[in-house]
This record gives C-alpha cells, structure tokens and sequence, in this order.
C-alpha cells in the first residue's frame, strides 16, 4: 500500500501468518480456546468472504457490532478491514433509545448482535433504518461466529487504505448526543507505533484485555497495538477480578492494563496477595490519576505502575509516565509519545510556559479523520491542524505534564479559577479516603464553589479531619464549601466516575 511514497503494511495478519503462523494470537479467557496467529488470519478471510457473499458488504459499508467481548467480535473487526467497510462498536448498556439513535447515524448495513441485547433492537427496530433479515447474532447456530468457521471461500485481497475508516467509537455523549469518531488505519497503525515503542512492546508480551470493545481503551491502548506487534491478546467478556488474575498467572501475562477503579478492584481480589505476578512488567493506568497509596499497594507486589493519558479522538496512547517516576511524579501523565506534537494554549491564546494551565492541543498522525456526520463538531475541535482537547494541563519544569481537569469542569470562584482534579488529589493522600470528586455549584456569594463527593475505605469518616487537611494543604478559595459521603461514585463502562450525574442537592 503506497501512501506518500511511502509503503505501510495494513494487513497485519497477513504478515504475522507468515512470520509467526503457529503462535497464539489471540486466547478467550472464559473458555481458554486459542487461535494461532495463521487460524486468525484464515478465519478473517472466510469471514470477509461471507459477510461479502451474504450481505454484500464491500468498501465504504459500515456494520454495528452490539455485543460483549467475544472472539468473533477480532475477527470481525479484521474481516471488514479486508474489505474496506468499517466497524461500528455500540456500548450494550445503552438504552434503547440511545442505541437507536446511534443506529441510525450510523447507517449500517447490517447489525451483529448478542442474543441478550436483541431486546434493545426490537424495541427501536421502526427507528433505525436496518430490517430484522439484516439482523444477525454474533454466535449460536445461525450465528456469525458459526457460519465463518463453516465457509470454505476466501477473500484475499485487501481494500483497506491509510485513510479508510477502520471504526466508529462514538463517544459518551456528555452534552447532547453522542458523537462518532472516525478512526481511520493510519490513527491505528500510528498509535500502534507510539504504543509499542513507549511501552517497549515485543512478540513475547501477553495482557489480559477487559475493557469492553465499544471503548477506545478496549480496542487501542493494547489489543491492535499487541495484534500489529504479533503478541497474544488474552480477551474476556468482561471485567472479573479473580478471572483476570487468574489468567494473568496461567497464561504469563507481562502487562496488565486499567483505570484507577479496576486496579483497585483487583488489587482487593483474595488472589492478589496470594498469585505469582512475577511475570507483570508493569500496569499500565489512564483514564485519571492514581491515588499514591494504591500505586505503593501494586508496588509492593513489584509492579510498577506506569500512569498515562489518551482520548478516543487521538489515538488513544498519547502520554506515559515511565514507571520509575510513578511516585516521584505522582499525578503526572510524563511526557508526549514518540510522534505527538504538543501545545499548552492559555485562555487568551498565548502558548503557556512552565507550571502555567492551559488547554492541551495535539497534532500527529493519529488524530482521527472527524467527527461523523457532524461537521460543526468536527471543526470546533480542529484548529490549523490541532486537535483541542478540551483538557486543562500544565507542565512543570522538568517537563513532566499534569492534567488539572476538563475546560468545562473547571468552575470560578470568587474570580479566581478552580481546578477539581488538584483538590481530589489533595483528598484522596487522607489514607481512609477512597475515592473522591469535585464539582462547582453556584453561589449567591462567590459565583460558585466546591462541592465535593467522596467515598471511604470503611467505616472511617471525619469531614472535620478533611477540612484541617485540606486548610493545611490548599488556598481557602479552593476549598469545597460542601463534602457529602456517597457509597459509591457513579461511573461509565470503563471505570471513569462521571461527574455529570454527581446532584448537588442546592442551598
């Protein structure tokens, strides 16, 4: 594939079946079953071949895939690569409103869903646009899964370019609808490149991959990363912490990936103290910072935590914080990837100097084409080539990066700005404390100030100790004039607390 002059290998499979045809690629957690790097590469011909014979499904056509994660669902992914069309991952919680919504901009040809979600298609089928005869499972008897394996033809040719849509990951939708990003083969094979190179990727690594696959996380920060670089995806359904420390172990996991929550989660899993991790280099956390405490509790277990930052719409792979920093730089998303330009650019447009805040723009090759069917989104998110972010940063003199919270997150108060992000660090050092998040709510007074919600390891509550600490740690305008303890935070399919659904109850 001749681009710029410059040849760029898509066909990832292809290459790896002729390399290293007999090594696993691919292993499904629930039922161990392995594919060797040769039998992905068939299947995803015979699928290809299927999905063209049956449906005609040729360059340009998009398909939704509305299940959990399954074997099926890599293949797939592979086979409309073959053919040039793109795959639309739709997230299962959705309601069914929502999912017809997303349908129905997407345009699909056909959808391939899970049985259990058939209710949600059923219950929007007059609003989406696509016949139940275009409807298929996933698995079953009649199902994707099994008629591919079942197909003798093969489609051999690759139709794929730099710039073909590879996916649509539409994102959470936190003001309006939701918007679709498109991801095109060049956004993949260059996050890939950061990816490996950063992370010092090789053919001999191995991750457990829980995140489901209609998240930019379950996709890119690791498995077309791992299947470009010829490593073994382990894949589950979803996330379960004894499974993943338990196939980890069995199948000699080197790197582990997920956000703060998760970690957390595994590292409370009665197999966490008792499991051999030897083989773990390292995890890998994004998504928001991790608290100190819980970084000492995998370091204890001679895991080095490397902390980093990405979004759907670059990449994702874009900062990392190298492991032996995550306690020096605690906080810190570290540096740029290899081939990431950066900006800091200050509320009046100047470009910011050390520990001054300002918004993060990103320009390389891994931005993703635009925003689909949505022009004026796409271009409020361009400028002259830069992507803007929306993310509050600042970089201190050493040149390390911090994310100080969303530019819509970030509240006034009394003229002075306030950023959340800074206060739920301060927080979350109180070792009783779990999690925490800040939100700005109006103010007769000040204009707005803080409210913050937290969450504790047990019992232990004393919001006096929380205002000492925070006096002793913080200028008072930063201070939260409300702190309620909640069980839990709520929070998005991969872990990340959402703020939007945080209710301050009001004067």
């Amino acid at each position: 594939m001749n681009t710029n002059d410059t040849t760029i290998e898509l066909d990832w499979l292809k290459r790896w079946n002729l390399y290293s045809p007999k090594k696993i690629g691919l292993t499904f957690g629930e039922t161990k079953e392995s594919f060797t790097y040769s039998e992905l590469y068939q299947l995803s011909q015979k699928a290809a071949s299927w999905l063209h014979e049956k449906f005609g499904i040729h360059s340009g056509d998009r398909v939704v895939h509305l299940s959990t994660n399954e074997p099926a669902s890599i293949i797939l992914f592979f086979a409309l690569s073959r053919l040039g069309a793109t795959m639309v991952p739709i997230n299962y919680r959705l309601t069914g409103r929502e999912i017809s919504y997303v349908i129905s901009n997407a345009e699909p040809k056909i959808v391939i869903y899970e049985d259990a979600f058939k209710g949600a298609l059923v219950e929007s089928k007059n609003e989406i646009g696509v016949t139940e005869e275009n409807w298929l499972p996933i698995t079953g008897p009649n199902g994707f899964w099994n008629e591919i394996q079942n197909w003798s033809k093969q489609f051999t040719d690759f139709n794929s370019d730099l710039d073909t849509t590879a996916l649509i990951i539409f994102t959470s939708g936190t003001t309006g609808f939701p918007k679709g990003a498109c991801i095109t083969h060049q956004t993949l094979f260059w996050n890939s490149l950061n990816t490996t190179m950063r992370l010092n990727l090789t053919e001999s690594d191995a991750a457990v991959i829980f995140l489901p696959l209609f998240h930019t996380g379950g996709w890119n920060v690791l498995t077309t990363p791992f299947l470009h670089r010829g490593a073994h995806v382990i894949l589950t359904k979803k996330f379960d912490a004894d499974l993943i420390l338990d196939l980890s172990v069995k199948l000699k996991a080197t790197l582990l990936f997920g956000v703060p929550t998760t970690m957390a989660m595994l590292s409370q899993s009665q197999l966490f103290t008792k499991s051999d991790l030897s083989n773990l280099r390292y995890a890998i956390v994004g998504g928001e910072p991790m608290p100190l405490e819980q970084i000492k509790v995998w370091e204890n277990r001679n895991i080095p935590i490397r902390q980093g930052y990405g979004l759907t719409e670059f990449g994702p792979n874009v900062f990392s914080l190298n492991q032996e920093d995550s306690k020096r730089k605690m906080g810190s998303i570290g540096f740029p990837n290899f081939y990431v330009d950066v900006q800091v650019v200050a509320d009046d447009g100047h470009y910011a100097k050390a520990n001054e805040i300002g918004e993060l723009w990103l320009k390389g090759p891994m931005a993703m084409k635009g925003y689909w069917k949505n022009q004026k989104a796409t271009e409020e998110t361009f400028s002259g080539g830069w992507l803007k972010t929306g993310d509050l940063v600042y970089f201190d003199d050493e040149g390390y990066f911090y994310v100080v919270g969303r530019k819509k997150d970030m509240y006034k108060s009394g003229g002075e700005n306030v950023y959340p992000a800074e206060i739920e660090q301060v927080i979350q050092q109180l070792d009783w404390v779990n999690e925490a998040a800040v939100i700005g709510v109006k103010d007769p007074q000040w204009g707005e100030v803080g409210h913050a919600f937290i969450t504790t390891k047990s019992n232990s509550y004393d919001e006096g100790v929380i205002r000492d600490f925070l006096q002793k740690n913080l200028a008072k305008f930063k201070i939260p004039k409300y702190i309620t303890r909640l069980d839990e935070l709520p929070k998005g399919d991969s872990g990340k607390i959402l703020k939007r659904k945080l209710a301050h109850p009001g004067p």
